[in-house]
């Protein structure tokens, strides 16, 4: 721990060199630089620096290593585990560093590390072409890359991390690293799935895909029909091309245009049927869930960009997540999914949602830290609520979810999906020998383990 003396002269210093703003306990502007999208999570670091380019990351770092504090790096603020800030260490804050460049003849972009999800996708859309992103708007890239990325389009061009090309970083060192499958390949490996264990990532580029049209139908039914409608989805995805994806969710009805005012604030059963081409093709996979008795419907070509936004929840709530990838979804889990489903807590946010895989996820590079590829669905209690008297039932809500499903578990897990659920979970995110290798690699770039506000690997 550095002396009062030097941390003040140090952060003078920071003050003066930094481009961007530099935030410490009892500056005007403090507190909301370090509220993140969880409103669970209420730290409160030493200090923030708001970084404006890679020079100011490399200042940032030099500096939270001469004052012995631990590193935090913020791109969306998104982690629901809080993970994009700590106590009393630094916080190296990207949300400035968000341009994204398109090479429309390479099929490729490079986005900065602060970049959300619409970010991206806003930049990609007038070229016609997109990649897996997550399904929320507000989503940082580099987080939900580094840690695997899964989204609408993973089952028709693959996991994000099948898409990526290359990453520049800055190590704990604060020296600039570049990773692709030419240079520092072992480091690049890592970073499939890795997350933010080996530096702070302030560029990354992917692999971009032809996308000139989308289209979703949107079904809700109340939740009567749970079973039939859970069952139907599954049958038409099980025989759909690897274009279609989507969701089969229990939810409280949305305050949106297309709700009837009688079903906001009520639980309903839905299903979402995504599907990378026009229209008429979505419409004749949708048949048999448009034949079901339902209560609201949405069905046509959508922008991906517009998509994207439809699950957006606003900073502030209150959240908790999980997840468990499953071995197959036979009629009696069907059951228990159902089951859980009309159990919801209402009237919160919570989305209680039922993922296919399959498709080019499965078929994807089977060498990267990413062993939940090969599970065909995943369950995902994603509870999102406002009052902290509610937190209880939430959170136990989330953990029955789990325990229910546990028997049809991969025991693979997809580490974006959930908070801090201890390092047995992190391994089983990451796979016991990639756990290994993983942590060989730590100790090369990080062997004191200044970033580990993550799902942390420990340096071997």
């Amino acid at each position: 721990m550095a002396s009062p003396s030097k941390a003040g002269a140090a952060l003078a210093a920071l003050r003066e060199d930094l481009v961007g703003d530099v935030f410490a306990p009892g500056d005007v502007g403090y507190d909301e630089s370090r509220a993140v999208f969880n409103a669970l999570i209420d730290r409160r670091p030493a200090v923030i620096a708001q970084c404006v380019d890679e020079a100011d990351v490399v200042r940032a770092v030099r500096f939270a290593r001469e004052l012995d504090l631990k590193i935090a790096v913020r791109g969306g603020g998104h982690s629901v585990a809080g993970m994009a800030v700590n106590d009393g260490g630094l916080v190296v804050d990207l949300r400035h560093m968000r341009a994204v460049t398109v090479d429309p003849a390479a099929e490729a972009v490079r986005i900065a590390g602060g970049a959300t999800m619409s970010d991206l996708d806003r930049a990609t859309e007038p070229y016609g072409l997109a990649t897996t992103g997550g399904r929320a708007s507000t989503t940082g890239v580099g987080g939900f890359v580094l840690g695997g990325g899964t989204g609408w389009l993973d089952r028709w061009c693959g996991l994000a991390v099948d898409n990526l090309l290359g990453v520049e970083l800055v190590t704990a060192d604060g020296e600039r690293v570049h990773a692709n499958a030419d240079e520092n390949p072992e480091l690049f490996w890592g970073l499939h799935g890795g997350g933010g264990n080996f530096g702070v990532v302030t560029a990354l580029t992917l692999k971009l895909h032809e996308l000139p049209l989308f289209s979703v139908a949107f079904v809700m039914y109340l939740p009567v029909f749970g079973r039939e409608v859970v069952r139907t989805y599954r049958e038409i995805i099980t025989a759909a091309p690897v274009e279609a994806s989507g969701m089969a969710v229990y939810v409280t009805g949305p305050p949106a245009e297309f709700v009837p005012p009688q079903l906001v604030g009520r639980l309903m059963c839905a299903a979402l049927l995504t599907y990378a081409g026009g229209e008429d093709d979505l419409r004749k996979l949708a048949e048999p869930l448009l034949a079901l008795p339902h209560e609201a419907e949405v069905v046509g070509a959508m922008p991906y960009a517009e998509v994207q936004c439809l699950l957006d929840d606003p900073p502030g709530l209150r959240n908790y997540w999980s997840a468990e990838y499953l071995t197959g979804l036979p009629d009696d889990l069907v059951e228990v999914y159902c089951a859980r489903g009309e159990k919801i807590p209402v009237p919160t946010g919570v989305q209680y949602v039922l993922l296919p895989q399959g498709g080019a996820i499965a078929d994807g590079p089977h060498e990267y830290p990413v062993p939940y590829r090969d599970a065909p669905w995943a369950v995902h209690p994603f509870g999102i609520w406002q009052d902290p008297a509610d937190d209880e039932r939430c959170l136990r809500w989330v953990r029955d979810v789990r325990a229910d499903v546990r028997p049809w578990s991969t025991g693979a897990v997809y580490l974006n999906f959930i908070g801090d659920e201890g390092p047995e979970r992190v391994i089983a995110g990451l796979g016991a020998e990639n756990t290994r290798r993983l942590g060989e690699l730590k100790r090369r770039y990080d062997p004191d383990n200044v970033f580990r506000f993550n799902h942390n690997i420990t340096p071997t």
